[in-house]
């Protein structure tokens, strides 16, 4: 009986010591920074502080800094583009029912994208100037924001590639040619 209870103290050891090594191999997600006078969009290269609505910060494996985008759907097409291979750990955008003004959102505003509920498809443009994915913590928010702006209410998975991969400025009705002009 003894040994079957040295067997059991040894076996509830190696478990406990094997699940503390697998929780220490896992990615720390690091927690969402300030923005700065040194936050610089990933790819306009502007300071992200020179643009208004919600932006987004994405942090990669293996950096501790995160990279910025001035619009929550440059963000998007960052993790969605078949370009960009890192592999990114966590993505921070700004909860717009939380922001105090649509300008500058706040520090204390930064949520986990895969928990946030986004807009698509409103009549408020981003920092850019272009159509925004505007996130918010909770579905009753966000639907109270279309109430006012129009929209649809989608997950992150429910946000069309198209909408964030597409390209941006071209009227519902506009044709391109081959030669790129306009019909």
């Amino acid at each position: 009986m003894k040994a079957l209870m040295g067997i059991a103290a040894i076996a509830a050891v190696a478990i406990t010591v094997s699940a503390c090594s697998e929780q220490g191999s896992k990615t720390e997600v690091p927690i969402p920074v300030a923005l700065t006078e040194e936050s610089v969009g990933h790819y306009c290269n502007m300071t992200i502080l020179e643009h208004t609505g919600p932006k987004a910060q994405i942090f990669l494996a293996n950096n501790p800094h995160p990279i910025w985008f001035s619009q929550v759907r440059d963000g998007i097409a960052f993790i969605r583009s078949p370009e960009e291979q890192e592999d990114a750990v966590v993505v921070y955008v700004n909860d717009m029912g939380k922001a105090t003004e649509w300008d500058f959102p706040g520090d204390d505003t930064w949520i986990d994208a895969t928990d946030a509920w986004f807009v698509i498809e409103s009549r408020k443009t981003g920092g850019m100037g272009t159509p925004e994915v505007i996130p918010f913590a909770n579905e009753q928010t966000a639907s109270a924001f279309t109430a006012e702006n129009g929209g649809l209410v989608v997950q992150l998975a429910g946000i069309p590639d198209a909408y964030v991969l597409g390209p941006v400025g071209l009227g519902q009705n506009a044709q391109i040619s081959m030669t790129g002009v306009d019909q």
